[in-house]
């Protein structure tokens, strides 16, 4: 009795992806590029809710207390889909802006948040074609307070919340 020949798989390293996994590689190059920008918020938001002076900041710096112990949850979430997909995470943060002036410290969150906001939705973009439904939903969640620390910021700062999305995403 004749045997079917075997069908043997190359999954060496040095192969090119097919399709999809390179769509699953860009998902995990760039779900690491969040999780450096949600290592730089949790950072930025620790320092930033210590060092700002001034009667008129309290508020503020109480509500970024707060925002750091939400990033640090994003990063959990993020860190998690990307071993899900089998990535390594990203270990260091996008760099972190200082000043002397509180006003500044908060624009520099606030245009961290609204990048991050611009760069999740597009994760979630790339999640969907990939088919990978439960891990947009998780994004979601993340962009819901993202969005919320974008409103927080820009109201400290008497602004009106900048318009993140690309006009060819508008309707």
């Amino acid at each position: 009795m004749a045997t079917a020949p075997s069908r043997q798989v190359n999954k060496s390293k040095n192969s090119n992806p097919s399709p999809p996994d390179q769509g699953r590689q860009e998902l995990i190059a760039a779900l690491n590029e969040d999780l450096r920008r949600e290592y730089q918020a949790i950072i930025a938001y620790v320092v930033y809710s210590q060092v700002l002076k001034g009667a008129q900041y309290m508020s503020i710096a109480k509500e970024l207390e707060k925002h750091a112990g939400e990033e640090l949850k994003h990063a959990l979430i993020i860190c998690k889909q990307i071993d899900y997909l089998g990535g390594s995470p990203a270990t260091e943060p996008m760099p972190v802006k200082t000043s002397a002036v509180a006003e500044d410290m908060l624009k520099f969150d606030l245009d961290n948040e609204s990048e991050t906001i611009k760069n999740y939705r597009l994760r979630v973009e790339q999640c969907e074609a990939l088919g990978e439904y439960a891990m947009a939903e998780h994004i979601r969640r993340i962009l819901v307070d993202e969005q919320d620390h974008q409103i927080d910021l820009a109201t400290a700062l008497g602004k009106d919340v900048v318009d993140v999305t690309d006009a060819s995403q508008r309707g």
